[in-house]
């Protein structure tokens, strides 16, 4: 690991109780504008968790102590009961393909966020995956404490174990075996954040609006690297916030995350053209093995402070 890295980790890496809620909630009062907060779900079928993460961030986070402005759940095209039970349990609930129609919307986890910008108003944002189980508010509080607290922090990602099923420290396959050694070999700065793939992060709106978003599921790569090109790596932190449980997709699935985490950081080294954005994989029939063929996905979204009704937003 090289020196600048080691300095960071003992800078910029901390532990959620180092900010306790009361501090957060004072720090709001001192400029509330600034440290203005919304909190965003993206959210595909996710009925079965997405209520009790609402219900948690609305009672400790906005009632009991006045952290959270804004609740959003995003749904990209769910045909379970996700819409129905986020809004039951207090959160306003927006369609994704309702959010810029003229642009029309593609499938992926990346474009659910950028399209978020548009709906929310804080000027700190915090994205927070809808499949946690057993969820904790730290996953808030702890990724926002240092953007109330400290006005040169611009981007901060949670860190926690990955249990697999019932055995620890085993998640994050497609982190361990692809993403941690691409930044190591071609991002060594970056080689200090534990959980680089995680979905809970808070960004500052002023930040996030000059950033391209990948659309599927290389939007955490690209997003952190891509910041630690705009701001440097001592705007960059992370804070742990214990122990992050959800549902484990199978190895097929990984396989495509894996391939679009590639091309994303690919992209981001030659910006060049993939001779091709396919991956194929195999799954056994009753004739044997049979080619299934995925797209890897190759579109990003521009950053929104290019997006006329962002602009027109902003300025109302």
């Amino acid at each position: 690991m090289i020196e600048e890295v080691e300095r960071w980790l003992t800078r910029r890496s901390w532990s959620a109780a180092d900010r306790p809620l009361d501090r957060l909630a004072a720090a709001r009062t001192r400029d509330p504008r600034r440290c203005s907060i919304s909190v965003v779900l993206p959210a595909l079928n996710e009925e079965a968790t997405v209520g009790d993460i609402v219900t948690i961030i609305r009672r400790e986070l906005m009632e009991r102590v006045p952290l959270v402005d804004e609740l959003v759940v995003i749904d990209s095209g769910s045909t379970d009961s996700t819409a129905r039970v986020a809004a039951e349990a207090g959160a306003r609930v927006v369609h994704r393909d309702a959010i810029l129609p003229r642009i029309p919307a593609l499938h992926g986890k990346g474009e659910v966020l950028w399209r978020s910008l548009l709906v929310t108003s804080g000027e700190i944002v915090c994205f927070v995956d809808a499949d946690l189980k057993d969820f904790s508010p730290d996953f808030v509080s702890g990724t926002v404490g240092p953007l109330l607290t400290d006005p040169s922090v611009q981007f901060v990602k949670a860190m926690y174990d990955r249990p697999l099923g019932n055995t620890a420290g085993q998640g994050g396959r497609v982190t361990e075996l692809v993403a941690r050694p691409l930044l190591n070999l071609h991002w060594p700065q970056l080689a200090g954040f534990v959980q680089p793939l995680g979905g809970e992060y808070a960004v500052r709106r002023s930040l996030l609006e000059q950033l391209p978003f990948p659309v599927g599921y290389g939007v955490e790569l690209g997003l952190l690297i891509d910041s630690l090109h705009m701001v440097g790596l001592d705007a960059l932190a992370q804070v742990d916030v214990g122990v992050r449980k959800h549902r484990n997709q199978d190895s097929q699935a990984l396989g495509r995350m894996a391939a679009t985490i590639y091309r994303t950081a690919q992209l981001r080294l030659s910006r060049g053209h993939l001779v091709r954005p396919e991956l194929t994989q195999f799954e056994r029939g009753e004739n044997g093995f049979v080619p299934c063929t995925h797209a890897v996905d190759t579109e990003e979204r521009p950053p929104m402070r290019e997006i006329e009704e962002y602009l027109a937003r902003r300025a109302a």
